[in-house]
């Protein structure tokens, strides 16, 4: 049986333990609560401070603003998810859940590459860093960070959408991800999966790694403890 054909998916999560139903809902309360608050805080401390008005703090306010929006995506759906008897989602809320999950997974990625760059010029060219890091720069390395996360998205949501589904529509999983939904699908695209986790987990790992690597290499040059501190 096609599923694409039916009205809905269902997210089994834990169904098959109803005894652990209001612990995980009371867990999930928590973990969303300390979230929330917690990089709110940090947003609204940044905002709020003029002594933390540097590029890396301005990064770190987008990737607090981040995280909030990512665990908002899957949390609240988990925890009606976790007390209702009925689990399902449509196609569409699926897919638009998938999508936002991705785009904002890969955009907190790239914009941490984007915050290992900055520490780079931080230490290795400190007398440019003030022209190489400026507004504009950081702007724009937090809208393409965004641009690639979205790019990337939407061409990874489309092509699961795309594969036929094969058997039930029961998705074993809290929430709507590729690797529940590929298991779904009549074909092996294990590849696929694999060039996509390449490029969009990789890429900003690679260029956070060579970062360090370069702002290491630069501190072992240096002679005296102070320029070691």
């Amino acid at each position: 049986m096609n599923v694409t054909g039916g009205a809905a998916f269902v997210l089994l999560g834990l169904a098959e333990h109803p005894d652990l139903q209001l612990l995980l809902f009371i867990v999930f309360l928590l973990v969303y609560i300390i979230i929330i608050v917690g990089n709110m805080l940090i947003v609204v401390m940044i905002m709020v401070d003029p002594s933390l008005c540097a590029p890396m703090y301005f990064f770190l306010k987008v990737l607090s603003f981040l995280d909030v929006c990512y665990s908002s995506v899957t949390l609240p759906k988990m925890l009606v998810n976790v007390l209702s008897e009925d689990k399902r989602i449509s196609h569409m809320g699926c897919a638009t859940q998938m999508f936002f999950l991705l785009f904002l997974g890969a955009a907190e990625c790239f914009l941490l590459a984007a915050m290992a760059y900055d520490r780079y010029v931080a230490i290795c060219k400190p007398l440019r860093y003030v022209v190489m890091m400026n507004k504009t720069v950081c702007l724009s390395l937090t809208i393409l960070s965004g641009f690639i996360g979205s790019v990337s998205s939407l061409l990874q949501t489309v092509w699961v959408f795309t594969l036929p589904f094969c058997g039930s529509n029961e998705i074993n999983y809290f929430f709507c991800d590729i690797s529940p939904l590929i298991k779904m699908s009549c074909f092996d695209t294990s590849l696929q999966l694999f060039t996509a986790t390449v490029l969009v987990i990789f890429t900003p790992f690679f260029l956070i790694l060579l970062s360090y690597i370069l702002i290491i290499s630069n501190i072992l040059t240096l002679t005296s403890s102070e320029g070691h501190y």
